[in-house]
């Protein structure tokens, strides 16, 4: 994988249109600020029930977007990462309308999971309650099978997503095909999404347990095997996610976004500068997802293990969010939206800064800094600002940050004075040879915290009073000396 700056986006709603257009804005407008992309599910179809996240046929590009010749077109630009949706497939799969239409007499009876496939001998109030889960209440949900009868189908997320067995025959031969059309179509990197909650097992919390650890390392074997690198998605307690790192190719730091808008709202430099001498070295770094932005990741753990925040700093935090977007982040989160995430506030980053263009530079020149590969969303690329409009058009929390762009809307944001510096803040992140050496952080003072990138001669240093809400980057090497200031 590449040592540069990704691009996170949805296809069509960066560009309009397909991957072609994609491809053109790679080449063309972003030349040189992206060195590869994770372009969100592109699969059929792209606007399921969760906007791509439950695929009817995971092996099949959205012919809205193109085909898998326009996938290895990009790939031969950029680097490609794609999901891969190990934990469930949509309601709509030809494989679980055959199941609810025969039942066991199905073929594919053996791929999806019932109550009594996990709990042959029944469940305990304990067995129920040990069962982790994301959102409110249980992850079954009941169903009418073509004879009448009504059974509890295992849904992790939603109805619409039917978890699978991964064990059975007819799940690993699903997975194995998604993989042999990763490469065929030029991926390079897959990121295994809800991979946390695809194995279940009776008296457990059915997310992360050791079983769950053997099934992942099984799978990036295979991914491995055909030349693919693996990104595990989970959010989680931060020690638990330091022993992830540990088991895996690259996870995602998570407890970035958090911290670093602790850092900017209050001054204090510490909890963040802590997190940055531990943090995984394996990781991909961001500020914004297609989902919301994360606190459980610095939060408390279940067991009572404190936190890298405290209670009352976590919830401070939430509701500066909530005042800077002014008030707009509140509307778009928990029982406020239709999904109710448990560990997300949903608002784009910018908004959550209050759109102050020095502090979100500030922000993004942390990220770059911060050990790992740096990605960056479509929204936070352009700047963009919370959708209220599609809010209150889907009653989706989430799509608060998941504006459809027109390409006129595009071409004005590359225009704005943030976005042209986040450009050029990450074209100096692409190419400057410190990045590929070793890692540092100091912390002067309370407030003040310095992150240095060395190799050889070659020296690039992060220098952010969050006091004065100033920075600036110094540099040195074989292409010169200079000094810039961030924000």
């Amino acid at each position: 994988m590449k040592n540069q700056v990704q691009l996170i986006t949805y296809v069509d709603r960066l560009t309009a249109g397909g991957f072609s257009d994609l491809k053109a804005l790679v080449d063309g407008p972003l030349e040189g600020v992206i060195g590869g992309v994770h372009p969100l599910p592109f699969f059929d179809p792209i606007d399921g029930a969760d906007a791509g996240f439950d695929p009817i046929d995971h092996t099949l590009v959205d012919r809205r977007l193109g085909d898998w010749n326009d996938v290895r077109a990009l790939s031969a630009s950029v680097d490609i990462m794609a999901d891969m949706i190990v934990n469930h497939v949509s309601a709509n799969s030809p494989a679980f309308r055959d199941f609810l239409d025969k039942g066991e007499a199905s073929g594919f009876a053996d791929m999806f999971l019932t109550f009594g496939k996990v709990f042959p001998n029944g469940a305990s109030e304990d067995d129920l309650l040990a069962i982790y889960r994301p959102r409110p209440g249980f992850p079954f949900t009941k169903m009418t099978f073509g004879d009448g009868s009504k059974r509890l189908i295992w849904t992790t997320f939603t109805p619409q997503q039917i978890d699978i067995d991964v064990f059975s025959q007819h799940g690993a031969a699903y997975l194995d095909a998604i993989l042999n059309r990763f490469k065929e179509g030029g991926v390079t990197a897959i990121r295994l999404d809800a991979a946390g909650y695809a194995i279940k097992k009776p008296g457990t919390s059915s997310f992360m347990i050791p079983e769950t650890y053997a099934f992942l390392g099984e799978l990036a074997d295979k991914a491995r095997s055909l030349g693919m690198e693996v990104l595990v998605e989970i959010h989680s307690y931060y020690r638990d996610q330091i022993d992830i790192a540990r088991k895996v190719d690259r996870v995602y730091d998570f407890a970035l976004p958090p911290l670093v808008l602790h850092a900017l709202f209050t001054g204090e430099a510490g909890p963040l500068a802590e997190w940055l001498k531990i943090s995984p070295r394996n990781a991909i770094t961001v500020l914004d997802t297609h989902d919301g932005i994360g606190v459980i990741d610095v939060g408390a753990a279940t067991d009572g293990r404190s936190g890298l925040l405290a209670p009352a700093a976590l919830d401070a935090l939430v509701e500066t969010m909530h005042e800077r977007s002014g008030g707009e982040s509140r509307q778009a989160t928990g029982a406020a939206a239709s999904n109710l995430d448990l560990y997300q506030v949903n608002c784009t980053y910018y908004d959550a800064l209050g759109k102050r263009d020095g502090e979100y530079l500030i922000a993004r020149a942390l990220q770059f800094f911060a050990p790992g590969i740096p990605q960056v969303y479509y929204v936070g690329l352009l700047g963009g600002v919370n959708d209220m409009e599609l809010l209150a058009r889907t009653k989706v929390g989430r799509d608060i940050n998941r504006h459809y762009y027109t390409p006129a809307e595009v071409a004005a944001a590359l225009e704005k004075p943030v976005v042209r510096r986040l450009c050029d803040l990450a074209r100096f992140r692409n190419t400057h040879p410190a990045f590929g050496g070793d890692f540092a952080v100091e912390q002067p003072s309370a407030s003040r915290l310095v992150l240095s990138w060395t190799q050889g001669d070659e020296q690039a240093s992060l220098d952010v009073d969050f006091k004065s809400i100033t920075a600036s980057i110094t540099h040195k090497g074989a292409g010169g000396e200079g000094r810039f200031v961030v924000g």
